[in-house]
């Protein structure tokens, strides 16, 4: 393991975290699972015909569109979970929030980009940041961004009921700021991602046994020699007249 040397978070404790976010990641995937959401054979059809690539293409840029999507969750758990190590008194509660600490009052949610939340969602979150005011009005909130427009940390400014409202103590923090927060170091996210890539090949090359393991394309020839077949098959099997389906 190389020495990371960042001032806000020990080696052993960035491996760590890296290698747990890294084991929460999909490396298996089936027929049963690729199909769990039902697959679409007429907009895969189009789409391999309109983009002029190969059926098999086509197929592998679902299942990596399926497995970014779950992998995308575990993203959050990075984030989410790596404030616990630079600091302990920074918690990940089983509910509420994404994150709070109690010692400084400070309650988080994080989001992953700045057009995640509709405005239902946005207004939900901003009441439950008013609600903490009025509990204790020492608490602190904030809506962390992890990829926001800009570098800021200024008051959320909001439209309930058609009213504008902000609040010098509901804070929309983009994900850097708040590194700076907890670290008391500026540029400590940019150090970070400066040194993710070596930690990420070191834990990889720990986990040599974590190889992508996908049986679709096996599972789907055993329908059909034809994988466009085997796709209509797949979806269409039981409707009428797909039992004696002949497709180019």
């Amino acid at each position: 393991m190389a020495g990371y040397n960042l001032d806000f978070i020990s080696d052993d404790d960035l491996y760590r975290h890296v290698r747990e976010t890294v084991e929460k990641y999909r490396f298996d995937i089936d027929l049963k699972t690729f199909n769990k959401n039902l697959i679409d054979p007429i907009k895969l059809t189009f789409d391999s015909k309109i983009y002029g690539k190969s059926l098999e293409e086509i197929i592998e840029a679902e299942i990596i569109r399926q497995m970014d999507k779950s992998n995308t969750n575990h993203i959050g758990y990075f984030h989410q979970n790596i404030f616990r190590y630079i600091d302990p008194a920074w918690e990940v509660p089983r509910q509420g929030f994404d994150l709070i600490n109690t010692r400084d009052k400070i309650y988080v949610e994080i989001k992953n980009k700045h057009n995640t939340m509709n405005s239902s969602s946005s207004q939900k979150t901003y009441m439950k940041m008013q609600a903490m005011l009025l509990e204790d009005a020492d608490n602190r909130c904030m809506l962390v961004e992890v990829i926001a427009k800009k570098s800021q940390n200024v008051p959320w400014k909001i439209s309930l009921d058609g009213v504008s409202r902000h609040h010098e103590y509901i804070r929309r923090v983009s994900m850097d700021q708040f590194y700076a927060l907890v670290t008391g170091q500026n540029d400590a996210f940019k150090h970070l991602c400066e040194v993710l890539p070596t930690v990420i090949d070191d834990v990889i090359a720990d986990l040599p046994g974590h190889q992508l393991n996908n049986s679709v394309f096996e599972e789907l020839k055993a329908l059909s020699p034809n994988l466009l077949k085997s796709l209509y098959l797949l979806s269409f099997g039981r409707y009428e007249g797909f039992e004696s389906l002949k497709i180019a």
